[in-house]
């Protein structure tokens, strides 16, 4: 967060699962510093796309990627994603 910089950024690619902080808390501190970004989120666990928009209305949901995954294959979704 602390090198987070405003309107610099067209994509957020996190993982949900992360120490400190998931990747729904992290998208929501952004949200409140620029709303001008997608969001794609990682995981390698399986993911209820609904019910994690229930639970984080504010968060800017674009992609869910799976893991294990290939660079050509996060190349390709990102790409789509910003297209």
């Amino acid at each position: 967060m602390e090198e987070f910089k405003p309107n610099l950024y067209d994509l957020l690619l996190t993982d949900i699962y992360m120490p400190n902080m998931n990747g729904f808390q992290l998208c929501e501190k952004i949200l409140g510093l620029d709303i001008n970004f997608r969001v794609c989120f990682m995981s390698a666990l399986e993911v209820n796309a609904e019910a994690l928009r229930e639970a984080y209305p504010k968060v800017r949901f674009g992609c869910f990627i799976e893991k294990p995954i290939t660079i050509e294959y996060l190349v390709k979704r990102l790409s789509a994603e910003l297209d």
